[in-house]
């Protein structure tokens, strides 16, 4: 072996500390080198602090100005906002989750669609919970780029314990924001819960919707900007007016008296043999123009996750092309819609675990709290509405004639429904199933259903 390569191994060897390493036949276990132990603050995945500075600073100044950003934002707050709702079967809870949703200092049906876009332009949501002597809770969005650091635990980057903002002029040492989680027996004034979207496993940090489409964006802007200056100048052209003239002062006097008077479009121009009048016009062309700009807006929506024809460019698709084109964009969708409502949960069990610490016994912090939307497509209703009238027929029958047990039966019609099997149903349901089976729900066979869209339409149409 090389001398160099002996030594260089010799020191790696004693350098490393000794409770972490391995040996055969003796594994010490330890908090380091456990899984749930392993220090993932020291493996950084994040961006740096200026990188993550930039990265939301340039979101947010394409939010305001490019309008392809606003849109791409406004349609993901259209999807998963639409028809938010709470119910909670404990009555005390119910009332008061209504209190504190129309509070006038909280109003939180109507400010949805801010935490929506600052989840979608961040990639974060940090909710700060202020709650008074009586427990009632004030909800506040701390904006994302107004936070310098998240603290955690030091063996597990999941476990956030402490969220610190930025030095102001205002507030040039601001406290830290502690967790409810972490200090929820302290039972501090402000908490803060924080949500993110598009991380990595060992990342504390939420990147933005829009953070990889910032740079075609900006291309996009531009080559949109350069289209319209070159058909600017392709329209514009200059008079050349060619003449003998005695002098250079008698050439720069013409030339004022024309600049003063210049020639109006559609007039009529009489000169003598002296004159000659011409036009230049710039010969700019540009090819594939429309292919260019296509390509880029294609980059745009499929990094968004959307079909081109939602950003108003149809492209020449048929109808099967753009409702087979919608399925993954809803997919995505829906996605970030469960994810939406589980953070809305959260922050409302935490508004009533609150109140109940402030003695407060009409609540009861355990109730369960449902929380819905709108659905995504509209498109599989009918599709829905005929499976689960076909279930019903096919498997009445099998429940008709004890081959299944009305469990199992309500379990197939819920699940062709696309509904859940709700918990509190009757343990001796009444199916109303006729023995020699149901009427057939479309009798004269006038539904159609497209087996590639799964659209259902009506013969003839």
């Amino acid at each position: 072996m090389n001398p160099l390569a002996s030594i260089v191994s010799f020191v790696l060897r004693n350098i490393t500390p000794r409770s972490t390493r391995t040996h055969f036949g003796a594994s010490p276990v330890s908090e380091r080198n456990v899984t749930q132990g392993i220090d993932w603050n020291a493996v950084y995945r994040d961006r740096y602090n200026y990188q993550r500075d930039t990265v939301l600073q340039e979101s947010l100044l394409a939010w305001r100005l490019n309008p392809l950003a606003r849109r791409l934002v406004v349609l993901t707050r259209q999807y998963v906002t639409d028809q938010v709702e709470f119910q909670c079967p404990h009555e005390g809870t119910a009332k008061f989750l209504k209190e504190l949703w129309d509070h006038p200092l909280n109003r939180i049906g109507q400010h949805l669609t801010d935490w929506c876009d600052e989840l979608t332009i961040t990639g974060n949501l940090f909710a700060a919970l202020t709650s008074d002597s009586a427990g009632m809770s004030y909800v506040r969005i701390f904006p994302t780029d107004g936070m310098k650091d998240i603290e955690t635990a030091g063996n597990d980057v999941q476990q956030e314990t402490a969220y610190m903002p930025k030095a102001t002029i205002e507030d040039p040492d601001p406290a830290h924001i502690l967790n409810f989680w972490a200090y929820k027996n302290r039972k501090p004034k402000t908490v803060m819960l924080h949500f993110a979207v598009n991380r990595l496993a060992g990342m504390k940090w939420g990147e933005p919707d829009l953070a990889p489409l910032l740079p075609w964006l900006a291309r996009y802007a531009s080559w949109l900007e350069d289209r319209v200056r070159l058909n600017r100048f392709r329209q514009a052209y200059l008079y050349v007016v060619r003449g003998k003239f005695l002098s250079k002062a008698d050439k720069e006097t013409r030339q004022n008296e024309l600049n003063a008077n210049p020639p109006s479009p559609g007039s009529i121009l009489v000169t003598d043999d002296q004159e000659d009048w011409g036009v230049l016009a710039p010969q700019l062309d540009s090819f594939e123009a429309n292919n260019d700009g296509l390509t880029l807006k294609k980059f745009i929506a499929s990094g968004h996750g959307i079909p081109l024809h939602w950003l108003s460019e149809p492209e020449g698709s048929t109808r099967t092309t753009a409702e087979a084109a919608g399925t993954p964009t809803f997919k995505t969708l829906e996605d970030r819609q469960r994810f939406f409502l589980s953070l809305i949960h959260e922050v409302l069990q935490v508004c009533v675990a609150r109140r109940a610490q402030r003695g407060d016994t009409s609540v009861d912090p355990t109730a369960p709290i449902y929380v819905t939307a709108g659905d995504v497509s509209e498109r599989d209703n009918a599709s829905l509405a005929l499976a689960t009238s076909q279930v019903v027929t096919a498997f009445g029958q099998l429940w008709a004639g004890n081959l299944i047990n009305a469990d199992e039966y309500l379990r197939v019609v819920y699940r062709f429904a696309g509904e859940v099997l709700p918990a509190d149903r009757p343990d001796n349901p009444k199916v109303p199933v006729k023995s020699k089976g149901l009427p057939n729900p479309d009798p004269g066979g006038n539904l159609k259903t497209d087996a590639e869209s799964g659209e259902v339409t009506i013969k003839g149409e």
